[in-house]
């Protein structure tokens, strides 16, 4: 009785294997690598925010610093320059804070000071500005000296450009740490392309013999490497996903901290990462055997 035909037995095998001994290898790397880049830049939203929301905050607000002239009570000098301020366009609130206040804000500079009674301690009047229009720190003064007050205003922009300047400087080295992440992850499918042209060494040059172009080779090895790099990629979002969500729970409605206040929207950040790492291996892995075959 003969035996019954299979075509799989007849069909050619790939040329690329479905599976290699290096594969998980590779798909670890990758995924670590991936995990590393979500990680980075769900830090780099989270601490993005936080800057706009300090910069926000001091944008809107300006402190005035009130010393009393003549025999004028320091509370008597706080209270009219409070009275003026709010008067100026720009301007919805001001208010005189209280001289505890202001003694707590020296008391560390001065030691152990029984008493600051005796002390010329100037006054503090906080300004709340106008969102749309606010008030500028010349307008401010302006309308102080005016009523003949011998106050200082500081609408805290030095602050805010220091807040500015660091937030830029986090998110370029935030750039830099993907855009280093990316090679990396290219030199490793680029290594793995080597090995496995290495591998093929004797089918590629039949290949040649055959007709094939070195096109046609390149993309063999293009569309297992970036499928490879998508699942890892997947594997490392995944795992930064949930890193990131349980840090969301600990940190409870602040985030990980109040100073990095991490949001559940930070979480999308991780979704583009299989096409990337998908596209970064495509690339690599083109580039790379393209190189080998034109030597071959």
């Amino acid at each position: 009785m003969s035996e019954a035909f299979d075509p799989a037995r007849w069909r050619p095998a790939p040329f690329l294997p479905q599976k290699d001994a290096r594969d998980p290898a590779l798909i670890f790397v990758v995924a670590v690598l991936c995990f590393l880049a979500c990680l980075t830049a769900m830090g780099v939203i989270a601490a993005d925010r936080a800057a706009r929301g300090w910069a926000g905050e001091l944008t809107g607000e300006a402190t005035v610093i009130v010393r009393a002239r003549g025999g004028e009570t320091p509370d008597a000098a706080a209270a009219r320059a409070a009275e003026v301020l709010a008067g100026v366009r720009g301007v919805s609130e001001a208010r005189a804070l209280e001289r505890e206040k202001a003694y707590d804000l020296v008391r560390p500079w001065l030691g152990d000071v029984a008493d600051l009674e005796d002390l010329p301690v100037p006054r503090l009047v906080a300004v709340t500005l106008d969102r749309k229009q606010p008030a500028t720190a010349a307008a401010l003064s302006g309308a102080l000296k005016a009523q003949g007050i011998d106050a200082v205003v500081d609408d805290h922009s030095v602050w805010i450009k220091d807040i500015r300047r660091g937030a830029g400087v986090v998110r370029w080295t935030g750039a830099g740490v993907f855009l280093l992440i990316a090679v990396a992850a290219g030199a490793v499918v680029a290594f793995a392309t080597r090995a496995g042209l290495a591998a093929r060494r004797d089918v590629v040059e039949v290949l040649h013999l055959a007709g094939a172009e070195d096109s046609f080779i390149a993309r063999l090895f293009q569309g297992r490497f970036a499928g490879i790099a998508a699942l890892a990629g997947a594997i490392g979002a995944t795992a930064a996903a949930g890193l990131g969500a349980v840090l969301r729970l600990v940190g409870g409605g602040e985030g990980i901290t109040p100073a990095l206040p991490f949001a559940w929207t930070d979480l999308l950040a991780v979704l583009p990462c299989p096409l990337l790492a998908a596209g970064v291996a495509a690339l690599a892995a083109r580039l790379t055997a393209t190189a080998l075959i034109r030597d071959l």
